[in-house]
C-alpha cells in the first residue's frame, strides 16, 4: 500500500468532516441530495469517458491501483547488476552474458542485456529501448489524463446542479418553510464537485504522474547502463554515472557499500 496515497486521503476526509461539524452541522447533511451526488459523480465520469477511450476506461482498475499501491524501484540493486555485469563482460565478452540475461527479473533490463549480448548495433539498442520507455509514458498519460480530466468535469457539474436545484428552489418560494432546505440541497452539488475534484480525481492524477516520472527515471537510468556496459566502459565510471540518477542523500559511498556487502555475508552464514 502508498502509505502517502491512504494518510493523505484519511487526512483529507477527517479534516473536512470536523470542519463541517465545527460549524455547525453534521457529516450526513452531505448525503441529503442523492440526484445531486448522481449529476456530480456520474456526470463528470460520463463526460470523462466520452473524452477517452474504452481501452482506457477498462484499464481504470489498474490505474486505481497503481494510486494506492506503491511500486518499488531498486536502485541500488538495478545499478549493482549492472556493474557486475559489465565488470564480467570486459573479463569474459558480452556473450558471457547471456545466462544472466536470462535470471533477471526485471523483463525492460533483461530485453536490453540481451540485445547486447546478440551484437545489435549500439545505437539501435538505445533506440529500441528509448522507444520503449516512450511508449510506456504514453499509456500512462492516457490514465493521468482520464482523472485530470474529472477533476476538471466535476466542479462544472456540481455547478450544473446548483443552477437545477436553484430552479427548483424559485418554484418554491411561495413556500417559505421548504425554501431553505431546497436551497442547501441546491448547493451540495457544487460541495460535492469541489470535493470529487480536490479529494479523488486530481490527487489520483497528480500520484499516477509522480509514479510516472519515477519509473521513467528508473528506466532510463536501465538504458544508459545498458549502453555503458556494451561500450565496455569501466565499472567504476558505470556506477559513477548511474549513481547521478540518484538524489545525493541516496547514493552510497564506497564505505556504505562495503558494510551492506558485509551484513549480507554475515547474513549468510
Amino acid at each position: 500500500m502508498d502509505l502517502a496515497t491512504i494518510v493523505g486521503l484519511i487526512a483529507s476526509v477527517v479534516i473536512v468532516v470536523l470542519v463541517l461539524i465545527m460549524d455547525g452541522g453534521s457529516p450526513a447533511e452531505l448525503f441529503t441530495a442523492p440526484a445531486a451526488i448522481l449529476l456530480t459523480l456520474g456526470g463528470s465520469a460520463t463526460a470523462t469517458i466520452m473524452s477517452s477511450n474504452m481501452e482506457t476506461v477498462t484499464q481504470l482498475p489498474k490505474y486505481f491501483q497503481a494510486a494506492f499501491f506503491k511500486k518499488e524501484f531498486k536502485f541500488h540493486e538495478a545499478i549493482e547488476t549492472i556493474v557486475k555485469m559489465s565488470d564480467k563482460a570486459r573479463r569474459e565478452g558480452l556473450l558471457a552474458l547471456e545466462e544472466e540475461a536470462k535470471k533477471l527479473e526485471d523483463p525492460f533490463l533483461r530485453k536490453g542485456i540481451q540485445l547486447v549480448v546478440d551484437g545489435t548495433d549500439p545505437a539501435m539498442v538505445r533506440a529500441i529501448l528509448e522507444t520503449d520507455v516512450h511508449h510506456m509514458e504514453e499509456r500512462h498519460h492516457e490514465g493521468i489524463a482520464f482523472f485530470a480530466g474529472a477533476g476538471g468535469f466535476a466542479p462544472t457539474f456540481g455547478i450544473i446542479g446548483t443552477v437545477m436545484g436553484l430552479i427548483s428552489v424559485l418554484k418554491e418560494l411561495s413556500n417559505p418553510d421548504k425554501l431553505a432546505k431546497s436551497i442547501a440541497s441546491a448547493f451540495l452539488a457544487t460541495l460535492w464537485g469541489l470535493l470529487s475534484a480536490n479529494l479523488i480525481w486530481m490527487p489520483i492524477s497528480a500520484k499516477l504522474t509522480a509514479n510516472n516520472n519515477a519509473e521513467v527515471a528508473y528506466r532510463r537510468m536501465l538504458v544508459e547502463g545498458v549502453v555503458a556496459l556494451q561500450a565496455g566502459e569501466n565499472p567504476r565510471l558505470v556506477k559513477e554515472k548511474l549513481n547521478s540518477f540518484l538524489p545525493p542523500k541516496h547514493r552510497m559511498t564506497e564505505e556504505e557499500e562495503k558494510g551492506a556487502a558485509g551484513k549480507k555475508g554475515t547474513a549468510k552464514e
